[in-house]
């Protein structure tokens, strides 16, 4: 007997008093993802919360994730580091602002370094 109530994907829900009370799970739809030359693209260093260590950071791409983790994929090769793809955001180890943009400019997307 297969369960139908899957408890994990109730996000923010704890308990209702109301009987008729259904929990709808709203699939919330990815983006399209902009064409390269619409894509405005942030390049900046932080190192917040990261116990000193400096993260390039590459924000506004505005599309799907799995575009997302393959430009991720693109800048790491690129640059020769590791790094991740989070929150939206593209985390590549290090300072490597100037390269990025570089990489980022020649495949064709808008990019701007900042700081």
């Amino acid at each position: 007997m297969a369960k139908t109530n899957n408890w994990k994907n109730r996000e923010g829900v704890v308990y209702s008093t109301s009987e008729n009370f259904d929990y709808d799970i709203s699939n919330t739809e990815e983006p399209i993802t902009l064409p390269m030359q619409q894509q405005n693209l942030k390049v900046l260093l932080d190192k917040n919360g990261r116990a000193g260590k400096q993260v390039t950071l590459v924000t506004g791409f505005v599309g799907k994730t799995t575009d997302l983790e393959t430009l991720t994929k693109l800048l790491k090769s690129k640059c020769g580091v590791g790094g991740s793809c989070k929150d939206r955001e593209i985390i590549l180890q290090g300072d490597l602002r100037d390269k990025v943009v570089q990489a980022l400019l020649k495949e064709g997307y808008k990019a701007k370094r900042i700081g």
